[in-house]
């Protein structure tokens, strides 16, 4: 039977996707095995925030999971991409069209993303190992925030330098522009920026990164990037970008392996190895897909989360109190007595309009 191109394109993105749940399911096991046994957890609680106070609420509904469940969950996450994007790449080496056509392993496309994935997980791997160990400046051990940020913004130069100079991007498309007449500096649905578009690219993927932050309940990060990467896969997919989608059902993929042992009671947590990787690559994802101004839509979770924090530092510091009972926000809806399962579930319903509303908006231009 004939297939069109665009069903065989389809059916490469849902193969990828199962195989990459079906690869990072079969290592769960093992890997918390390992984790456990090695004792792979904070052997310090958390008793400062970030500002230097007291974190009552935090240690009253976290205080045992910081010290009793593993880290480095999130290394699921990019192993299963990174064995199957090595995997079909040799096996494309063959004369064999269909594992060819599998190979999702491209220079304009995924090799960006892959660099993003690997420098920023292994990143995050140190800084888990350190707060495992107890060492670094960071609150109960890992990399101090100055490094952290320095670094994820190096990542961002890197990405940014490739944008401009080797896909010779200097523009950010306005969804729906040249329907509403909207016109950029030089008379297109676009805002050209021009060498700025590095300084942007480092600011989004900073911006971004803060939206980590979410990961502090059971199965809450892991609904949420996993909604987002569905959401810019659909987007790849439409604008053809066939490989980008393979990569982010990868990833979704791997997520939800994740999720299956990280929702209540989590057998490990993701870790910044999980989150660096996650934030690094959502950036790269938006900017090759033309929608990085929809961000803040598809990731409106993390913007609320990463939001939450900035307003509370900025009440306490000019109100001299707090503008949440807790923050990230989630933390704010456990002190008001709402079950951690109830938190989940309804900020990934959250998660999940925002992102069809995204689509929508990136989809109208």
């Amino acid at each position: 039977m004939y297939l069109p191109e665009a069903a065989d394109d389809v059916i490469k993105i849902f193969i990828l996707g199962a195989l990459s749940f079906g690869l990072a399911f079969w290592i769960s096991p093992s890997l918390i095995s390992f984790l456990y046994r090695n004792k792979l957890w904070r052997k310090e609680v958390r008793e400062k925030s970030i500002d230097g106070k007291d974190l009552t609420y935090f240690q009253k509904f976290h205080k045992e999971g910081e010290t009793k469940i593993p880290r480095f969950g999130g290394v699921l996450i990019w192993t299963a991409p990174l064995i199957l994007v090595f995997l079909f790449w040799l096996l494309a080496q063959t004369d064999i069209s269909w594992f060819q056509k599998m190979n999702f392993l491209s220079q304009n496309q995924t090799w960006l993303l892959f660099f993003a994935l690997i420098v920023a997980a292994l990143l995050g791997l140190v800084d888990d190992i350190f707060q495992v160990v107890g060492r670094g400046k960071y609150i109960a051990g890992g990399l101090g925030l100055f490094t952290r940020i320095s670094v994820v913004a190096l990542i961002g130069v890197v990405g940014g330098w490739w944008f401009f100079f080797k896909l010779e991007s200097f523009s950010f498309f306005i969804p729906g522009a040249e329907n509403l007449d909207i016109i950029g500096l030089f008379g297109l649905p676009h805002f050209i920026i021009g060498i700025l578009y590095i300084i942007f690219f480092v600011l989004v993927i900073l911006a971004t990164y803060s939206g980590g932050v979410i990961d502090g309940l059971d199965g809450l990060a892991g609904g949420a990037f996993a909604t987002i990467f569905g959401a810019y896969a659909v987007i790849a997919l439409v604008i053809g970008q066939v490989n980008t989608a393979a990569f982010c059902i990868t990833i979704v993929g791997a997520l939800l392996a994740f999720l299956w042992f990280n929702i209540p009671p989590a057998r490990f947590y993701m870790g910044e190895t999980g989150i660096m990787a996650l934030t690094a690559c959502l950036t790269v994802v938006a900017f090759l897909t033309n929608s990085v101004i929809v961000l803040p839509v598809i990731g409106f979770l993390l913007v609320m989360e990463s939001g939450s924090v900035i307003l509370q530092l900025l009440s306490k510091k000019f109100r001299g109190k707090k503008l949440f009972l807790a923050a990230p926000l989630h933390h704010h809806f456990e002190a008001r007595g709402w079950p951690h399962y109830k938190v989940t579930m309804r900020f990934w319903v959250i998660g999940i309009i925002m992102a069809i509303i995204g689509v929508t908006i990136r989809l109208w231009g």
